[in-house]
């Protein structure tokens, strides 16, 4: 359900959901996004006409194929037919809604996920990307702030996620091991004790940054402009890598509690231990 109601066609002074453009704008880039893969396919989900008829516009324009679904039921039938590349994704919908439908996607796929939210409060950034989204943009935003972070994100995972298992890389090569982790760079994958821990494409980015330098600090700035291509406007936006961390830990760690993996660096950021460093265990 939007939060506000859509204008007549005469009602151009009323607040937008995007920045920059009046409601009912059909303004579009002078030219397509050089970033864009012309081949990927975008799901744009949303229940307000006003902003699917903005988006499909503005993403066509940059170089995508766009599909398009105005509830949460449509949405997962588009996507379990079209496997999309990328799926943009309004929180409130009727029928279902973005997080019942991130939750079921996440139970099937690693598509990257993108939420749009007219609701900004810092609870709702997290219980999204407690559920694996890839990022979170609330509303009004910048259609241009949307195109950056898609390109960012489909750069980093490549296309054909939603469903594509990683080729099988040569023998020996881009294989870690962490503790009693496996790690294998090449396939994107994680086994600890022959069992495969699933980890999201933006889980695992987060993983390789971390240990690509074992002890290094990694400032949490640092995090968010590596991974999500953007660097902190304010205080929030540093949470998405606090949230990122926490489910990472979740994951790895035998006691998430008292990280031995990833360590906190109390006001820069993140560590991943190098074994027997004391003076990284005592930071943690």
């Amino acid at each position: 359900m939007p939060l506000e109601e859509l204008p007549n066609a005469s009602e151009h002074s009323d607040p937008s959901p995007f920045q920059g453009l009046p409601r009912g704008s059909s303004s579009a880039p002078s030219s397509p996004t050089a970033e864009a893969d012309p081949r990927a396919t975008l799901l744009v989900v949303d229940d307000e006409p006003a902003v699917r008829r903005v988006l499909v516009m503005r993403l066509q324009m940059a170089g995508y194929r766009v599909l398009c679904a105005e509830d949460g039921e449509e949405a997962l039938a588009l996507f379990h037919r079209e496997q999309p590349d990328l799926v943009v994704l309004d929180v409130m919908m009727p029928k279902l809604d973005g997080f019942a439908v991130c939750r079921q996607l996440r139970a099937e796929s690693c598509v990257p996920i993108i939420f749009l939210s007219a609701l900004d409060a810092i609870a709702e950034r997290v219980a999204g990307l407690d559920l694996g989204a890839d990022d979170y943009l609330p509303k009004p935003f910048s259609p241009k702030e949307l195109e950056a972070r898609i390109a960012t994100i489909l750069r980093r995972v490549g296309r054909g996620s939603a469903n594509a298992e990683p080729l099988e890389p040569a023998a020996g090569t881009g294989v870690l091991r962490v503790g009693e982790l496996v790690v294998d760079t090449n396939r994107r994958q994680v086994n600890r004790d022959g069992q495969r821990i699933a980890l999201t494409y933006t889980e695992f980015s987060l993983l390789e940054l971390l240990f690509r330098e074992p002890g290094r600090v990694v400032p949490r700035a640092e995090i968010l402009e590596q991974l999500w291509g953007y660097p902190p406007r304010r205080a929030a936006d540093l949470r998405v890598v606090d949230v990122y961390v926490a489910r990472l830990r979740g994951k790895l760690e035998p006691d998430p509690r008292n990280p031995e993996l990833i360590l906190t660096v109390r006001g820069t950021g993140y560590a991943s231990q190098r074994i027997g460093d004391p003076a990284l265990a005592a930071a943690g």
